[in-house]
């Protein structure tokens, strides 16, 4: 295991592995313990008690967090036409066709979301084995693959978070930066759970919410009161 340095070693001294935080008192931990000389962003690490393995308990899908996550994201667009322009207009980084598809097979990654018209699926097909290991290839399920294209663009572009269960029953996702204001990464924290709560497969018995963890770039993580945050979800809706 690698050696941390002083820094981390003086931070995680304010955290008691043991307790079980509620969210805006996990929230104003985390700002006590980032101490980076810059923004750190706040992650999310849910275990659920799903086995991926089975197709209907594979959870994915997409948010849009009410504060966005502070993070300028590069959009790939490929779409011709009408929807090339609409893409353009709505802020896309890259948009094009078959030679934007080519690029990418080539080799060229300067992009964080990949979005694309249904009837383009045909040629970014064969970017599978490129774009599917990062977690970028475009599925109906994350809604990256539709005609909306502005709609879905602006989205992403004010802070959609895509997110997938890994094959360990984790959920990963940013809720923001440190720098939010406390109240703003709540709010981005519980929509974030109350999006995962309701995923929840019938084929699922026992305990959903296994646990929650948050932690900034290079902090901690912080335990929270999977119950109590359960039902403050549930109060909000």
């Amino acid at each position: 295991m690698a050696k941390r340095g002083k820094r981390y070693q003086e931070v995680v001294k304010l955290v008691d592995r043991a307790d079980l935080l509620d969210p805006e008192e996990a929230i104003e931990l985390i700002k006590r313990t980032a101490t980076a000389k810059f923004d750190e962003t706040i992650d999310l690490a849910a275990r659920l008690g799903v086995d991926p393995r089975h197709a209907d308990q594979n959870i994915r899908g997409a948010i849009s967090l009410p504060h966005g996550t502070g993070k300028e994201r590069r959009v790939l667009v490929f779409a011709k036409g009408e929807k090339a322009l609409e893409a353009e207009e709505s802020g896309a980084d890259y948009v094009g066709g078959e030679e934007l598809v080519e690029k990418v097979a080539g080799g060229w990654m300067d992009f964080d979301v990949v979005v694309a018209t249904p009837d383009m699926m045909r040629f970014v097909g064969k970017l599978g084995k490129i774009l599917g290991p990062k977690g970028m290839f475009p599925s109906p399920k994350t809604g990256t693959v539709t005609f909306e294209i502005a709609d879905t663009v602006e989205e992403i572009k004010k802070g959609r978070v895509e997110y997938r269960v890994d094959r360990t029953g984790i959920v990963h996702g940013p809720i923001g930066k440190v720098s939010f204001p406390t109240e703003h990464l709540v709010e981005n924290l519980l929509s974030f759970a109350d999006v995962l709560i309701r995923a929840r497969p019938a084929a699922v018995k026992g305990t959903y919410l296994k646990s929650l963890v948050l932690s900034s770039t290079m902090g901690p993580g912080i335990k929270l009161d999977t119950q109590k945050l359960s039902a403050t979800v549930e109060k909000r809706r």
